[in-house]
């Protein structure tokens, strides 16, 4: 039986498929009460749309109250 030495440095790295909708994006999280995850959900499908799209206006409006261009 032949053991293999990897050198983990020199290795390659595990490619992953990254969605062309991720590309060039970074994640922006936080923790928050699982009430805060809830209502967040409820009112996403009340608006019919994502938490994501939720998201994306509060850092917009955010970002004008603090005199920013919106670009979330």
């Amino acid at each position: 039986m032949k053991i293999e030495v990897i050198n983990v440095e020199t290795a390659p790295k595990p490619t992953t498929m990254v969605p062309p909708s991720r590309q060039g994006k970074k994640m922006i999280s936080g923790h928050f009460d699982k009430d805060v995850h809830r209502q967040l959900k409820v009112l996403a499908l009340e608006k019919d749309t994502s938490i994501q799209n939720l998201l994306s206006q509060a850092l917009n409006a955010l970002f004008e109250r603090n005199n920013m261009p919106p670009i979330a």
